[in-house]
């Protein structure tokens, strides 16, 4: 396995701090097409593209794109991850604050949809994070897997153009706990959910690259 130094320090602790061995066999059957769509392109030569699409595209979306990217930079997987919405809002501030807490550096342009610079290596451009709908022109219109993150997108959205693949990796939402005590430590959470099944996803794939 190639070299991990590009990840930001902080986040780099953290990635090598998750355990995988929670994860139960049943979920391990949610992941394992996303594990397989991979390795397909793996075996292409081929840069994966993967869309993470929710409702809002504010909370669940956002962290496994970006969750998705960093995992991808660690384990030396080639990736490019996007995420989008069946409507338009923001990349929700409880959700932004949650990625700095895990080591992302984060900067804001704009306002109400602002644009988030994700920093997830020092020697690679940002992720350039914003609500938009899943076909947004920021997205790839072809040769993608569309993720689906949320129960009410998979319902609303059965048919995805240009997606190669559906796979449905469902989440809670942790917007249920804006406002209340426990706030913060459910978005953290729920972040930590996905940064441990996407860990687990391209963990696995780097077992047969290496």
């Amino acid at each position: 396995m190639k070299t991990k130094n590009k990840i930001l320090e902080k986040l780099k602790k953290k990635i090598e701090a998750i355990g995988i061995s929670t994860i139960s066999e049943e979920r391990k059957k949610v992941l394992e097409p996303l594990v397989e769509y991979l390795q397909q392109k793996i075996d292409k030569n081929e840069v994966a593209q993967l869309n993470f699409i929710c409702t809002h595209n504010s909370r669940r979306s956002q962290f496994a794109q970006i969750w998705a990217q960093a995992m991808g930079q660690f384990y030396n997987i080639p990736v490019a991850a996007f995420s989008g919405g069946v409507e338009v809002t923001a990349f929700h501030e409880n959700a932004v604050e949650a990625i700095k807490r895990a080591g992302f550096r984060v900067s804001a342009e704009g306002e109400g949809n602002p644009v988030y610079l994700v920093k997830y290596a020092e020697e690679l451009a940002p992720l350039k994070m914003f609500s938009k709908k899943y076909d947004d022109n920021a997205n790839p219109q072809k040769n993608f897997a569309a993720v689906m993150t949320c129960s009410h997108a998979d319902e609303t959205c059965p048919f995805i153009p240009g997606a190669e693949k559906r796979i449905p990796i469902k989440y809670e939402d942790p917007k249920e706990f804006d406002g209340l005590p426990e706030q913060d430590q459910k978005y953290d959470e729920r972040s930590e959910q996905i940064a441990t099944e996407m860990k687990y996803v391209f963990y696995s794939l780097s077992l047969k690259t290496t």
